[in-house]
């Protein structure tokens, strides 16, 4: 196998390293199609071209309850596994490909990487239903920094899938300390943050900050265990996608500071074709972020906001309990509906499965939503638009937009772990009438630090996004009023095979929008017709 000089390699991608928590050597390579043992049937037919990685163990892999819903599972898991550790693994990683080149550097060509004898590459094919890529900005921007790539070899060169910009690090050492204002909520101060650079950072230079570290705790943070919360932007060019993207994150901090083999629990639709060629798992950061075709940051600039740990538990009860979420997933049992099951709801109802109550903020409007319903019905002339988007209206705003989710998140945090006068984590038995569960209990005891990281947009023929909306009304405000102008990409449907589908599979529950179309059905099959009865009446009576 050809080998880079000097400090850089290129290695199998399970060959050293971690995936999140877990060692990479704890992992064999395949793909979906010859993937086998605890991974179900139904995410190995997802992944059946793509390279994956699978735990070499299978007792170690979450499993999933039947007859249960997906969140139901999850809080009765974690009544009987409170302390995990090690993790139970995900039913797979999507590693994306099998071979990953280290510390490499690339030549102002975009051609080959610099090596003693020259390494030359090419990227990926672009998907076809992707309307921009790389180009010579992202050449220009690649070439000054040493790079992590994700690809396979070819006789003919290297095929670079992702690329990861290696000075995008936390540590080892503590970053600066960044105080937060106190005449602001923490909602209110982190929301500043995010928004301070133009169009959310998209240009800015990637930035890491400490937030907040306990008294007398180390500023080294070598091996330290993380639970991270990322936000995406806002795509500049998607007229579907101004509410940005959210994702749980895990992992350790890397001797050099590296987080690129952080692992990030990525949520999409399952039941259409990407433009992007997402599909929904476990992903490594740096491959979440750079991949050629999927990674979010050839797309919209990102945030992150990261609980550096003194000890990986409450790391692991989430890892384990996303995994058990996926295979619900993958199987159908958990289906994804944007106003109520999208990415940052399921993230959200992991954590409250898990015992920690992250504060709802509410719906938007639930008296605009109940009398919008027959005017939006008309307008369209759809009951099925009307139904949705009463349910982006009544749905709780933390479960459905990521930068709200995120700035509950860091309140929520803030609460956890504030101080007694001896310097010590307040043992807290409540915090806002809010009972503390198994997790917010770990989080409260060993959460050492809050950093900051602002990761930019990669150049490309892309156009530059913008910080994720805050609410409904932004996100709305940013498409253009005449729909003809709006920039939307049609998705094919990717239909799930019914050979698949388990037997024990129960319905899904009821929508808000089914409860208040009936209602409304009623009103105009029986209440309509009484009004104009009684009008009728009165009528004749003045004749």
């Amino acid at each position: 196998m050809r080998r880079i000089s000097h400090m850089s390699r290129i290695e199998p991608a399970n060959a050293s390293g971690y995936l999140g928590l877990f060692s990479a050597q704890d992992f064999r390579l395949t793909t979906g199609a010859g993937a086998d043992g605890p991974t179900i049937a139904s995410a190995r037919w997802y992944f059946r071209e793509q390279t994956i990685a699978v735990a070499k163990d299978p007792s170690k892999v979450a499993g999933f309850a039947r007859g249960l819903r997906t969140f139901d599972d999850v809080r009765a898991w974690a009544m009987a596994h409170s302390s995990v550790a090690p993790p139970d693994y995900p039913p797979l990683i999507w590693v994306g490909a099998p071979e990953v080149a280290r510390n490499a550097r690339i030549a102002s060509t975009g051609t080959t990487l610099l090596t003693a004898h020259g390494a030359p590459f090419r990227i990926v094919p672009k998907i076809a239903m992707n309307r921009s890529y790389y180009d010579a900005s992202s050449v220009e921007f690649f070439r000054r920094r040493s790079v992590t790539a994700r690809g396979s070899n070819s006789p003919e060169a290297f095929v670079i899938r992702s690329m990861w910009p290696e000075d995008f690090r936390l540590g080892p050492r503590a970053p600066p300390l960044r105080a937060m204002p106190t005449d602001a909520t923490p909602a209110a101060a982190l929301r500043t943050l995010m928004r301070e650079e133009l169009r959310g950072g998209a240009r800015a230079p990637f930035a890491a900050w400490t937030l907040w570290q306990r008294p007398n705790a180390s500023f080294d943070w070598t091996g330290r265990a993380v639970l991270a919360f990322i936000v995406n932007g806002a795509q500049g060019d998607d007229d579907e996608a101004h509410g940005g993207h959210f994702a749980l994150v895990t992992g350790r901090i890397a001797a050099d500071g590296a987080i690129g083999d952080w692992l990030v629990n990525n949520f999409y639709s399952l039941d259409v074709e990407s433009e992007k060629g997402i599909i929904a798992s476990p992903v490594p950061l740096d491959s979440y972020i750079g991949d050629l075709n999927s990674g979010q940051n050839w797309y919209r600039p990102s945030t992150m906001l990261v609980a550096v740990l003194s000890n990986a538990r409450s790391a692991a009860l989430v890892q384990s309990a996303l995994g058990r979420v996926y295979n619900q997933f993958y199987r159908h049992q958990l289906g994804y509906y944007h106003p109520t099951g999208n990415c940052t709801s399921f993230s959200i109802d992991t954590l409250r499965a898990l015992g920690w109550d992250v504060p709802a903020r509410g719906a938007t409007s639930r008296t605009l939503a109940w009398l919008g319903l027959p005017y939006v019905a008309v307008k369209h002339a759809s009951l099925q638009q009307a139904a949705t988007i009463f349910d982006y209206l009544t749905v709780d705003q933390t479960r459905l937009l990521p930068a709200v989710a995120v700035e509950d998140i860091f309140a929520s945090l803030t609460a956890l772990i504030r101080e007694r006068g001896d310097g010590t984590a307040t043992p807290f038995s409540l915090v806002k009438g809010q009972v503390i569960g198994t997790l917010a209990q770990m989080l409260a005891d060993d959460i050492d630090a809050l950093a900051f990281l602002r990761l930019p947009q990669f150049p490309s023929s892309r156009a530059f996004g913008d910080a994720a909306a805050i609410s409904v009304r932004e996100a709305q405000a940013r498409v253009p009023q005449n729909p003809r102008d709006a920039q939307i990409i049609p998705l094919p449907p990717r239909p799930f095979p019914e050979m698949l589908r388990d037997a024990d599979l129960l319905p899904r529950r009821m929508r808000p929008s089914d409860f208040a179309l009936g209602v409304w059905g009623a009103l105009l099959l029986i209440g309509v017709p009484v009004l104009v009865r009684r009008w009728w009446a009165r009528r004749s009576r003045r004749v």
